[in-house]
């Protein structure tokens, strides 16, 4: 799947929650346009018409604009007729009948790549709950966007291994160890499978003889919890960032363990990092 299209499923996916969330009728949202100041509307759930499709907000006007520039949440409870923005766009807005938005921008590392919109099409104030809503969605895309930077960043790793110093693999095996914890919160499978795919080749770069998980039979929540082991995570603390129980994260490192012929959690993590499992 192409980088666009996969961002455009996590920004389409955090527009139905936010939808289910707070009941707005109308939720849509972009990203910044590469090379380019502006936001491009690219993804729209439960509109009427396609009068904001493909619309490009330039940063600085409108609402979108305004939470570009200044990169934090706005809300307006009558587009119209609101003094707070500038309207360059209110024939798009006016055809699809909305009249109080809140706009929240998605940022990473800084830099706002793109913003969310939540609307109704009557004139009345959105509460905290709503803006609240609004803004874990958007916490949603920042993540996504992150693991798929870090995603791009391994593959490039593993594609061109060098010989690295002991704290530069320890560097390496961090960011390893947080990405495979957040791979399982990303909604697109095709991302989700390419990140996992990064990880794999990049542990395997670090050993002379690189094998897989699957070679040795390991299960992917077995990795994930030796990658949790190798980090110094108790089982409680492992159980946490997977989002397992204790017990669960026990009964994987168990198996791991006898799947590596291994009789503690530092012989696991050696013979996994021996055979290519771990960095």
């Amino acid at each position: 799947m192409a980088a666009d299209a996969a961002e455009a499923v996590e920004v389409r996916g955090a527009l139905l929650r936010l939808r289910r969330a707070t009941g707005l009728p109308v939720a849509f949202g972009g990203l910044v346009e590469p090379g380019r100041p502006q936001i491009r509307i690219s993804e729209l759930c439960g509109h009427t018409t396609l009068a904001l499709s493909s619309l490009a907000v330039v940063s600085g006007s409108g609402l979108g604009g305004k939470v570009v520039a200044l990169s934090r949440p706005c809300a307006v409870t009558d587009y119209s007729t609101s003094r707070q923005i500038s309207h360059e766009y209110d024939v798009a807005v006016a055809a699809e009948g909305l009249r109080s938005v809140v706009a929240v921008p998605v940022v990473v590392r800084r830099r706002v790549r793109g913003v969310l919109y939540g609307a109704l099409r009557a004139a009345q104030p959105l509460g905290d709950r709503t803006l609240t809503a609004a803004v874990e969605a958007a916490r949603d895309v920042e993540q996504a966007l992150v693991v798929r930077d870090e995603a791009h960043s391994l593959m490039a790793a593993a594609r061109e291994p060098e010989t690295a110093s002991g704290a530069a693999w320890e560097q390496v095996r961090e960011a390893h160890g947080a990405l495979r914890a957040l791979a399982p919160r990303l909604a697109d499978p095709a991302l989700r499978a390419e990140l996992l795919k990064a990880c794999g080749q990049l542990a395997g770069a670090a050993s002379a003889e690189p094998a897989t998980a699957h070679a040795v039979g390991l299960a992917p929540r077995e990795v994930d919890v030796l990658v949790c082991v190798a980090a110094g995570a108790t089982n409680a603390v492992a159980a946490e960032r997977l989002g397992l129980r204790p017990e669960t994260v026990k009964g994987y490192l168990r198996s791991a363990m006898r799947k590596l012929g291994a009789h503690t959690r530092l012989e696991a993590v050696v013979a996994a990092r021996r055979v290519g499992v771990l960095p």
